[in-house]
């Protein structure tokens, strides 16, 4: 009877030495049924950043519109491009103009921050210069059909009250101005160059004495040059009215 008492508590002090470990087992979690050791995932490593190309004009131009550059006597530059769908006669004049010389050592005569700046009608010495003719307004309310508003950074062309009077002179403007909306000829957009923009518009301007208009310059800020890459097309000769 001894006998069989002593083997009843070995096997069940064995039981219970198995249960032990088992338990610890699974409350380490450092063993599977697998008997294969847990690993937590480390995260993936992410890809190193690939720097995009810089993009050329081409890029950018999709349609190979025109681009003008504005170089500034003081090294500042702005660059536009024209839409020639929006208002074609307007930009076969700019670019028949500018690819001549007609604009270099102008300056910009009329300048009004919040509102726009004006070139193309004087030279360096502020005295006035024409074109001799005179082009067809290309604007709503002149009877054609324009949409392009008159929003920051806009190139535009100057007029009288006559509608048909543009010739040569240009402004781009500073901010939106939605009353000029249909009645100037927009033909394209600032699309670099805004500090150039900001810092002529900062301009210290004195009153015109004809006028009463706060917008000539004390300095006048001159244009060095105005070139236009056409791309290629040759966009040939405006038509004029005399």
């Amino acid at each position: 009877m001894k006998r069989i008492v002593s083997i009843l508590l070995t096997a069940l002090l064995l039981v219970a030495a198995i249960g032990c470990t088992n338990a610890a087992a699974n409350s380490t979690g450092s063993t599977e049924l697998t008997g294969k050791t847990e690993e937590t995932a480390a995260p993936e490593p992410e890809a190193p950043a690939t720097e995009e190309p810089e993009k050329t004009e081409e890029d950018t131009n999709v349609n190979n519109n025109p681009i003008v550059t504005i170089t500034m006597q003081d090294g500042g530059e702005m660059k536009l491009e024209l839409y020639p769908d929006v208002a074609p006669n307007t930009v076969k004049n700019f670019i028949y103009l500018a690819n001549a010389g007609y604009y270099d050592g102008m300056i910009f005569h009329r300048i009004m921050a919040g509102f726009m700046i004006q070139g193309g009608g004087y030279n360096a010495q502020g005295y006035p210069v024409e074109t001799g003719y005179s082009i067809k307004g290309e604007f709503t309310s002149n009877g054609f059909k324009n949409d392009l508003k008159h929003t920051r950074g806009v190139i535009s062309m100057a007029r009288t009250n006559e509608p048909d009077s543009a010739g040569a002179q240009f402004f781009i403007m500073h901010a939106d101005y939605p009353s000029l909306d249909g009645q100037y000829a927009a033909f394209g957009m600032l699309i670099e160059g805004f500090d150039t923009l900001d810092a002529i518009a900062q301009t210290e301007t004195a009153y015109n004495p004809y006028s009463g208009e706060k917008s000539v310059p004390v300095v006048f800020p001159v244009i060095e040059m105005i070139r236009v890459e056409t791309f290629g097309v040759d966009y040939g000769e405006p038509e004029k009215l005399q």
